[in-house]
């Protein structure tokens, strides 16, 4: 458990931990882009500017994420700019609540630690699954051509889909830096997709960038409409609050507090609620994703550097900032990095998340976390937590 840090560093190992979870963030915020509609200039501002109050608010390395339920039925249903805007004002309204009512400071008392780890380990296993299948070519990023790699001049080296190619070299160069203080390993491997994208890449609209300032639009796909509000509401937002609130709110405070102890004395329940619910305050306002915070993506930036709220300024500065530069130009810079090397930071992150679990010694608390993981991957996270919780209390009465 890490205190006494300083609130602010600006070093290679905040900028590496910054791009730690871009693995997370840009697969979902292209599809969005690509398959929804969501202004680019609005979506990267919002979330950039997420990042940065964040940071200055809590003084440690916070994380930024598309809440996950939302972004994969948007993006698997085509559904329109204006449901998913439907959708980030509803969170906030539902979060807003929560925090102001302090209901999950109350509720928190009840969640037995076993449940936590349960959740992170949960996360983690996906997080992994999700990562292994972007090198392994198996994850379409929907609404560009359906192949593997679609920014890419070349699919395959022989018999060998390049997705495996470059995620091995990835992973290698991942393993060789990982521990390594003065060259980063994610400012390594993101250099490295780089490299790739600029000798194999179509390098598509590079050409036609034009630096200039592009402020984003308010509301610029409208206001949603009442019927918007109501789909929004039974299509996605009931389905995520239950993850939100097990893995952005109390899993998230619970992996700070191991992480940055003292300094992470402003993370409360109560807190993380009023930041998301400001969060998607603001991608409601300028167009951008439903956005939270995550014990992954928390996992993913402490694990390639990111030890202070550095990280968020560096991060935030650079997506809300190329937003304005590049306007929707920055999605043709987003395009040279490889959907594989998303997949190399997506399985170390979620390693590094799993592997909380190492306090967890007895019968019962292993019983209740394996079950968590079994009903995550069959069904999904929301019903792990709440059978869970059952099974934590229920187990204390009998041996297993």
């Amino acid at each position: 458990m890490e205190t006494r840090q300083p609130k602010y560093r600006f070093n290679r190992n905040e900028f590496a931990g910054a791009m730690g979870d871009l693995g997370t963030i840009l697969p979902i915020a292209l599809g969005m882009i690509l398959v929804n509609g969501l202004d680019p200039v609005g979506l990267f501002f919002s979330t950039g500017l997420f990042y940065i109050v964040g940071g200055v608010y809590y003084g440690i390395t916070v994380p930024v994420q598309p809440m996950k339920v939302i972004g994969t039925y948007a993006i698997a249903t085509a559904m329109t700019a204006a449901q998913i805007q439907a959708s980030a004002f509803l969170m906030f309204i539902c979060l807003v609540v929560i925090g102001a009512t302090g209901s999950m400071d109350k509720f928190s008392k009840y969640i037995p630690r076993s449940v936590i780890r349960g959740i992170q380990l949960s996360t983690g296993l996906l997080l992994m699954i999700k990562g292994m299948k972007m090198i392994l070519g198996k994850a379409l990023l929907k609404g560009a051509e359906q192949v593997a790699e679609p920014y890419l001049r070349i699919q395959s080296a022989g018999v060998i889909p390049i997705t495996v190619v470059i995620g091995i070299c990835g992973i290698v160069v991942t393993l060789v830096f990982l521990n390594n203080k003065k060259l980063p390993a994610a400012l390594i491997v993101i250099s490295l997709g780089l490299l790739f994208g600029l000798i194999l890449g179509t390098k598509q609209g590079l050409d036609t960038l034009k630096p200039g300032l592009y402020f984003p639009h308010l509301f610029p796909h409208g206001f949603p409409a009442s019927a918007d509000f109501t789909f929004a509401l039974f299509a996605v937002v009931l389905p995520q609050i239950p993850m939100t609130l097990g893995n952005a709110v109390i899993a998230q405070a619970d992996l700070s507090k191991d992480y940055f102890g003292d300094n992470a004395e402003k993370m409360t329940y109560t807190a993380l609620c009023f930041s998301m619910a400001v969060g998607n305050l603001l991608s409601f306002i300028f167009g951008g994703m439903p956005m939270c915070h995550g014990a992954g993506g928390l996992a993913a930036h402490y694990r390639f550097g990111a030890k202070t709220a550095g990280s968020n300024l560096i991060i935030g500065t650079i997506m809300a900032g190329l937003a304005l530069v590049l306007g929707a130009g920055f999605l043709y810079v987003l395009f040279l990095i490889p959907m594989s090397i998303l997949g190399v930071l997506l399985f170390f992150a979620g390693g590094q998340l799993a592997l909380t679990i190492s306090d967890m010694h007895t019968r019962n608390e292993l019983f209740v976390m394996v079950s968590i993981v079994s009903l995550t991957l069959a069904a999904n996270l929301a019903l792990g937590s709440i059978v869970g919780i059952i099974l934590a209390y229920g187990i204390n009465r009998i041996q297993i």
